[in-house]
């Protein structure tokens, strides 16, 4: 079977790899960390666009037949242009704003992003089209997925960064944060600690999931797994070695050749 392609500004896209693995374990799947160029989150739309196209001429020169942009910014900045442009389909992020709409109890939510994200219109015309009568606060998080990027889940400089984040939302009255960024769910132990029991956190791993493999129609069998396949722009070392963490077990990962 022809694998599908997975690519994020860096490795925050495991946590939607971990899902898609999850519903679809037979699937073989090419990951692409893009930490030479990791973050995203202040690059400009052209900036981002310029690292997707390179990244899925590469994908697909691996024979991707499916490409998941696991990343919330390069989906607002790049995948219309990516589905204009190439024949694979694409598979994007979408903030879970209709779910959380539909799942507080105060009738306000946060959404925790990344400047760029915030600074798209996309993010902005999801919003308008769920919010009903529900108050939506956005909160960009800068340095929240550089701390993913080191390994640092719960460490005290990671604790500060969203407590800052997460406290003005929850003062204003949002018993719902949406998780904007796929970094953020690896996150979701310590803001669930700071948040309170009381706050639902919501993101769309699973649903990314669910859309791969309705794309991808096939009974899976049980006892086989595809083959993982990883790469980075960035220093392969160091991204196996916080990747390893982020995914559970250790994982190999080759540098991806730069076009010239």
């Amino acid at each position: 079977m022809a694998p599908i392609g997975v690519f994020d500004s860096g490795l925050g896209g495991l946590s939607v790899l971990r899902e898609i693995v999850a519903k679809r374990p037979d699937l073989p799947a090419i990951y692409v960390a893009d930490s030479g160029h990791c973050p995203y989150g202040a690059k400009s739309a052209d900036q981002i666009i310029e690292r997707a196209t390179a990244i899925t001429d590469f994908l697909l020169g691996q024979g991707a037949q499916l490409i998941v942009v696991a990343c919330n910014t390069a989906t607002i900045a790049a995948v219309e242009y990516l589905r204009a442009n190439y024949s694979v389909p694409f598979v994007g992020m979408e903030p879970a704003v209709k779910p959380a709409v539909a799942a507080t109890r105060t009738g306000v939510i946060g959404v925790l992003a990344t400047g760029a994200a915030l600074a798209g219109d996309k993010l902005h015309r999801l919003i308008d089209r769920h919010r009903g009568e529900v108050r939506v606060i956005t909160q960009p998080c800068p340095g929240l997925v550089e701390q993913v990027e080191r390994g640092d889940l719960d460490g005290p400089e990671t604790r500060a960064l969203l407590t800052r984040y997460a406290e003005p939302l929850i003062a204003a009255g949002a018993d719902t944060l949406v998780l904007g960024c796929t970094h953020y769910p690896f996150l979701r132990a310590a803001l669930a600690e700071i948040a309170g029991p009381g706050i639902t956190l919501l993101d769309t791993g699973e649903a990314v999931a669910r859309r791969v493999a309705s794309l991808l129609p096939a009974v899976p069998t049980a006892d086989v797994r595809g083959p993982l396949r990883w790469y980075s722009t960035g220093d392969p070392a160091a991204t196996a070695a916080v990747g390893g963490r982020l995914w559970g077990q250790a994982i190999k990962v080759d540098a991806m050749p730069e076009a010239p």
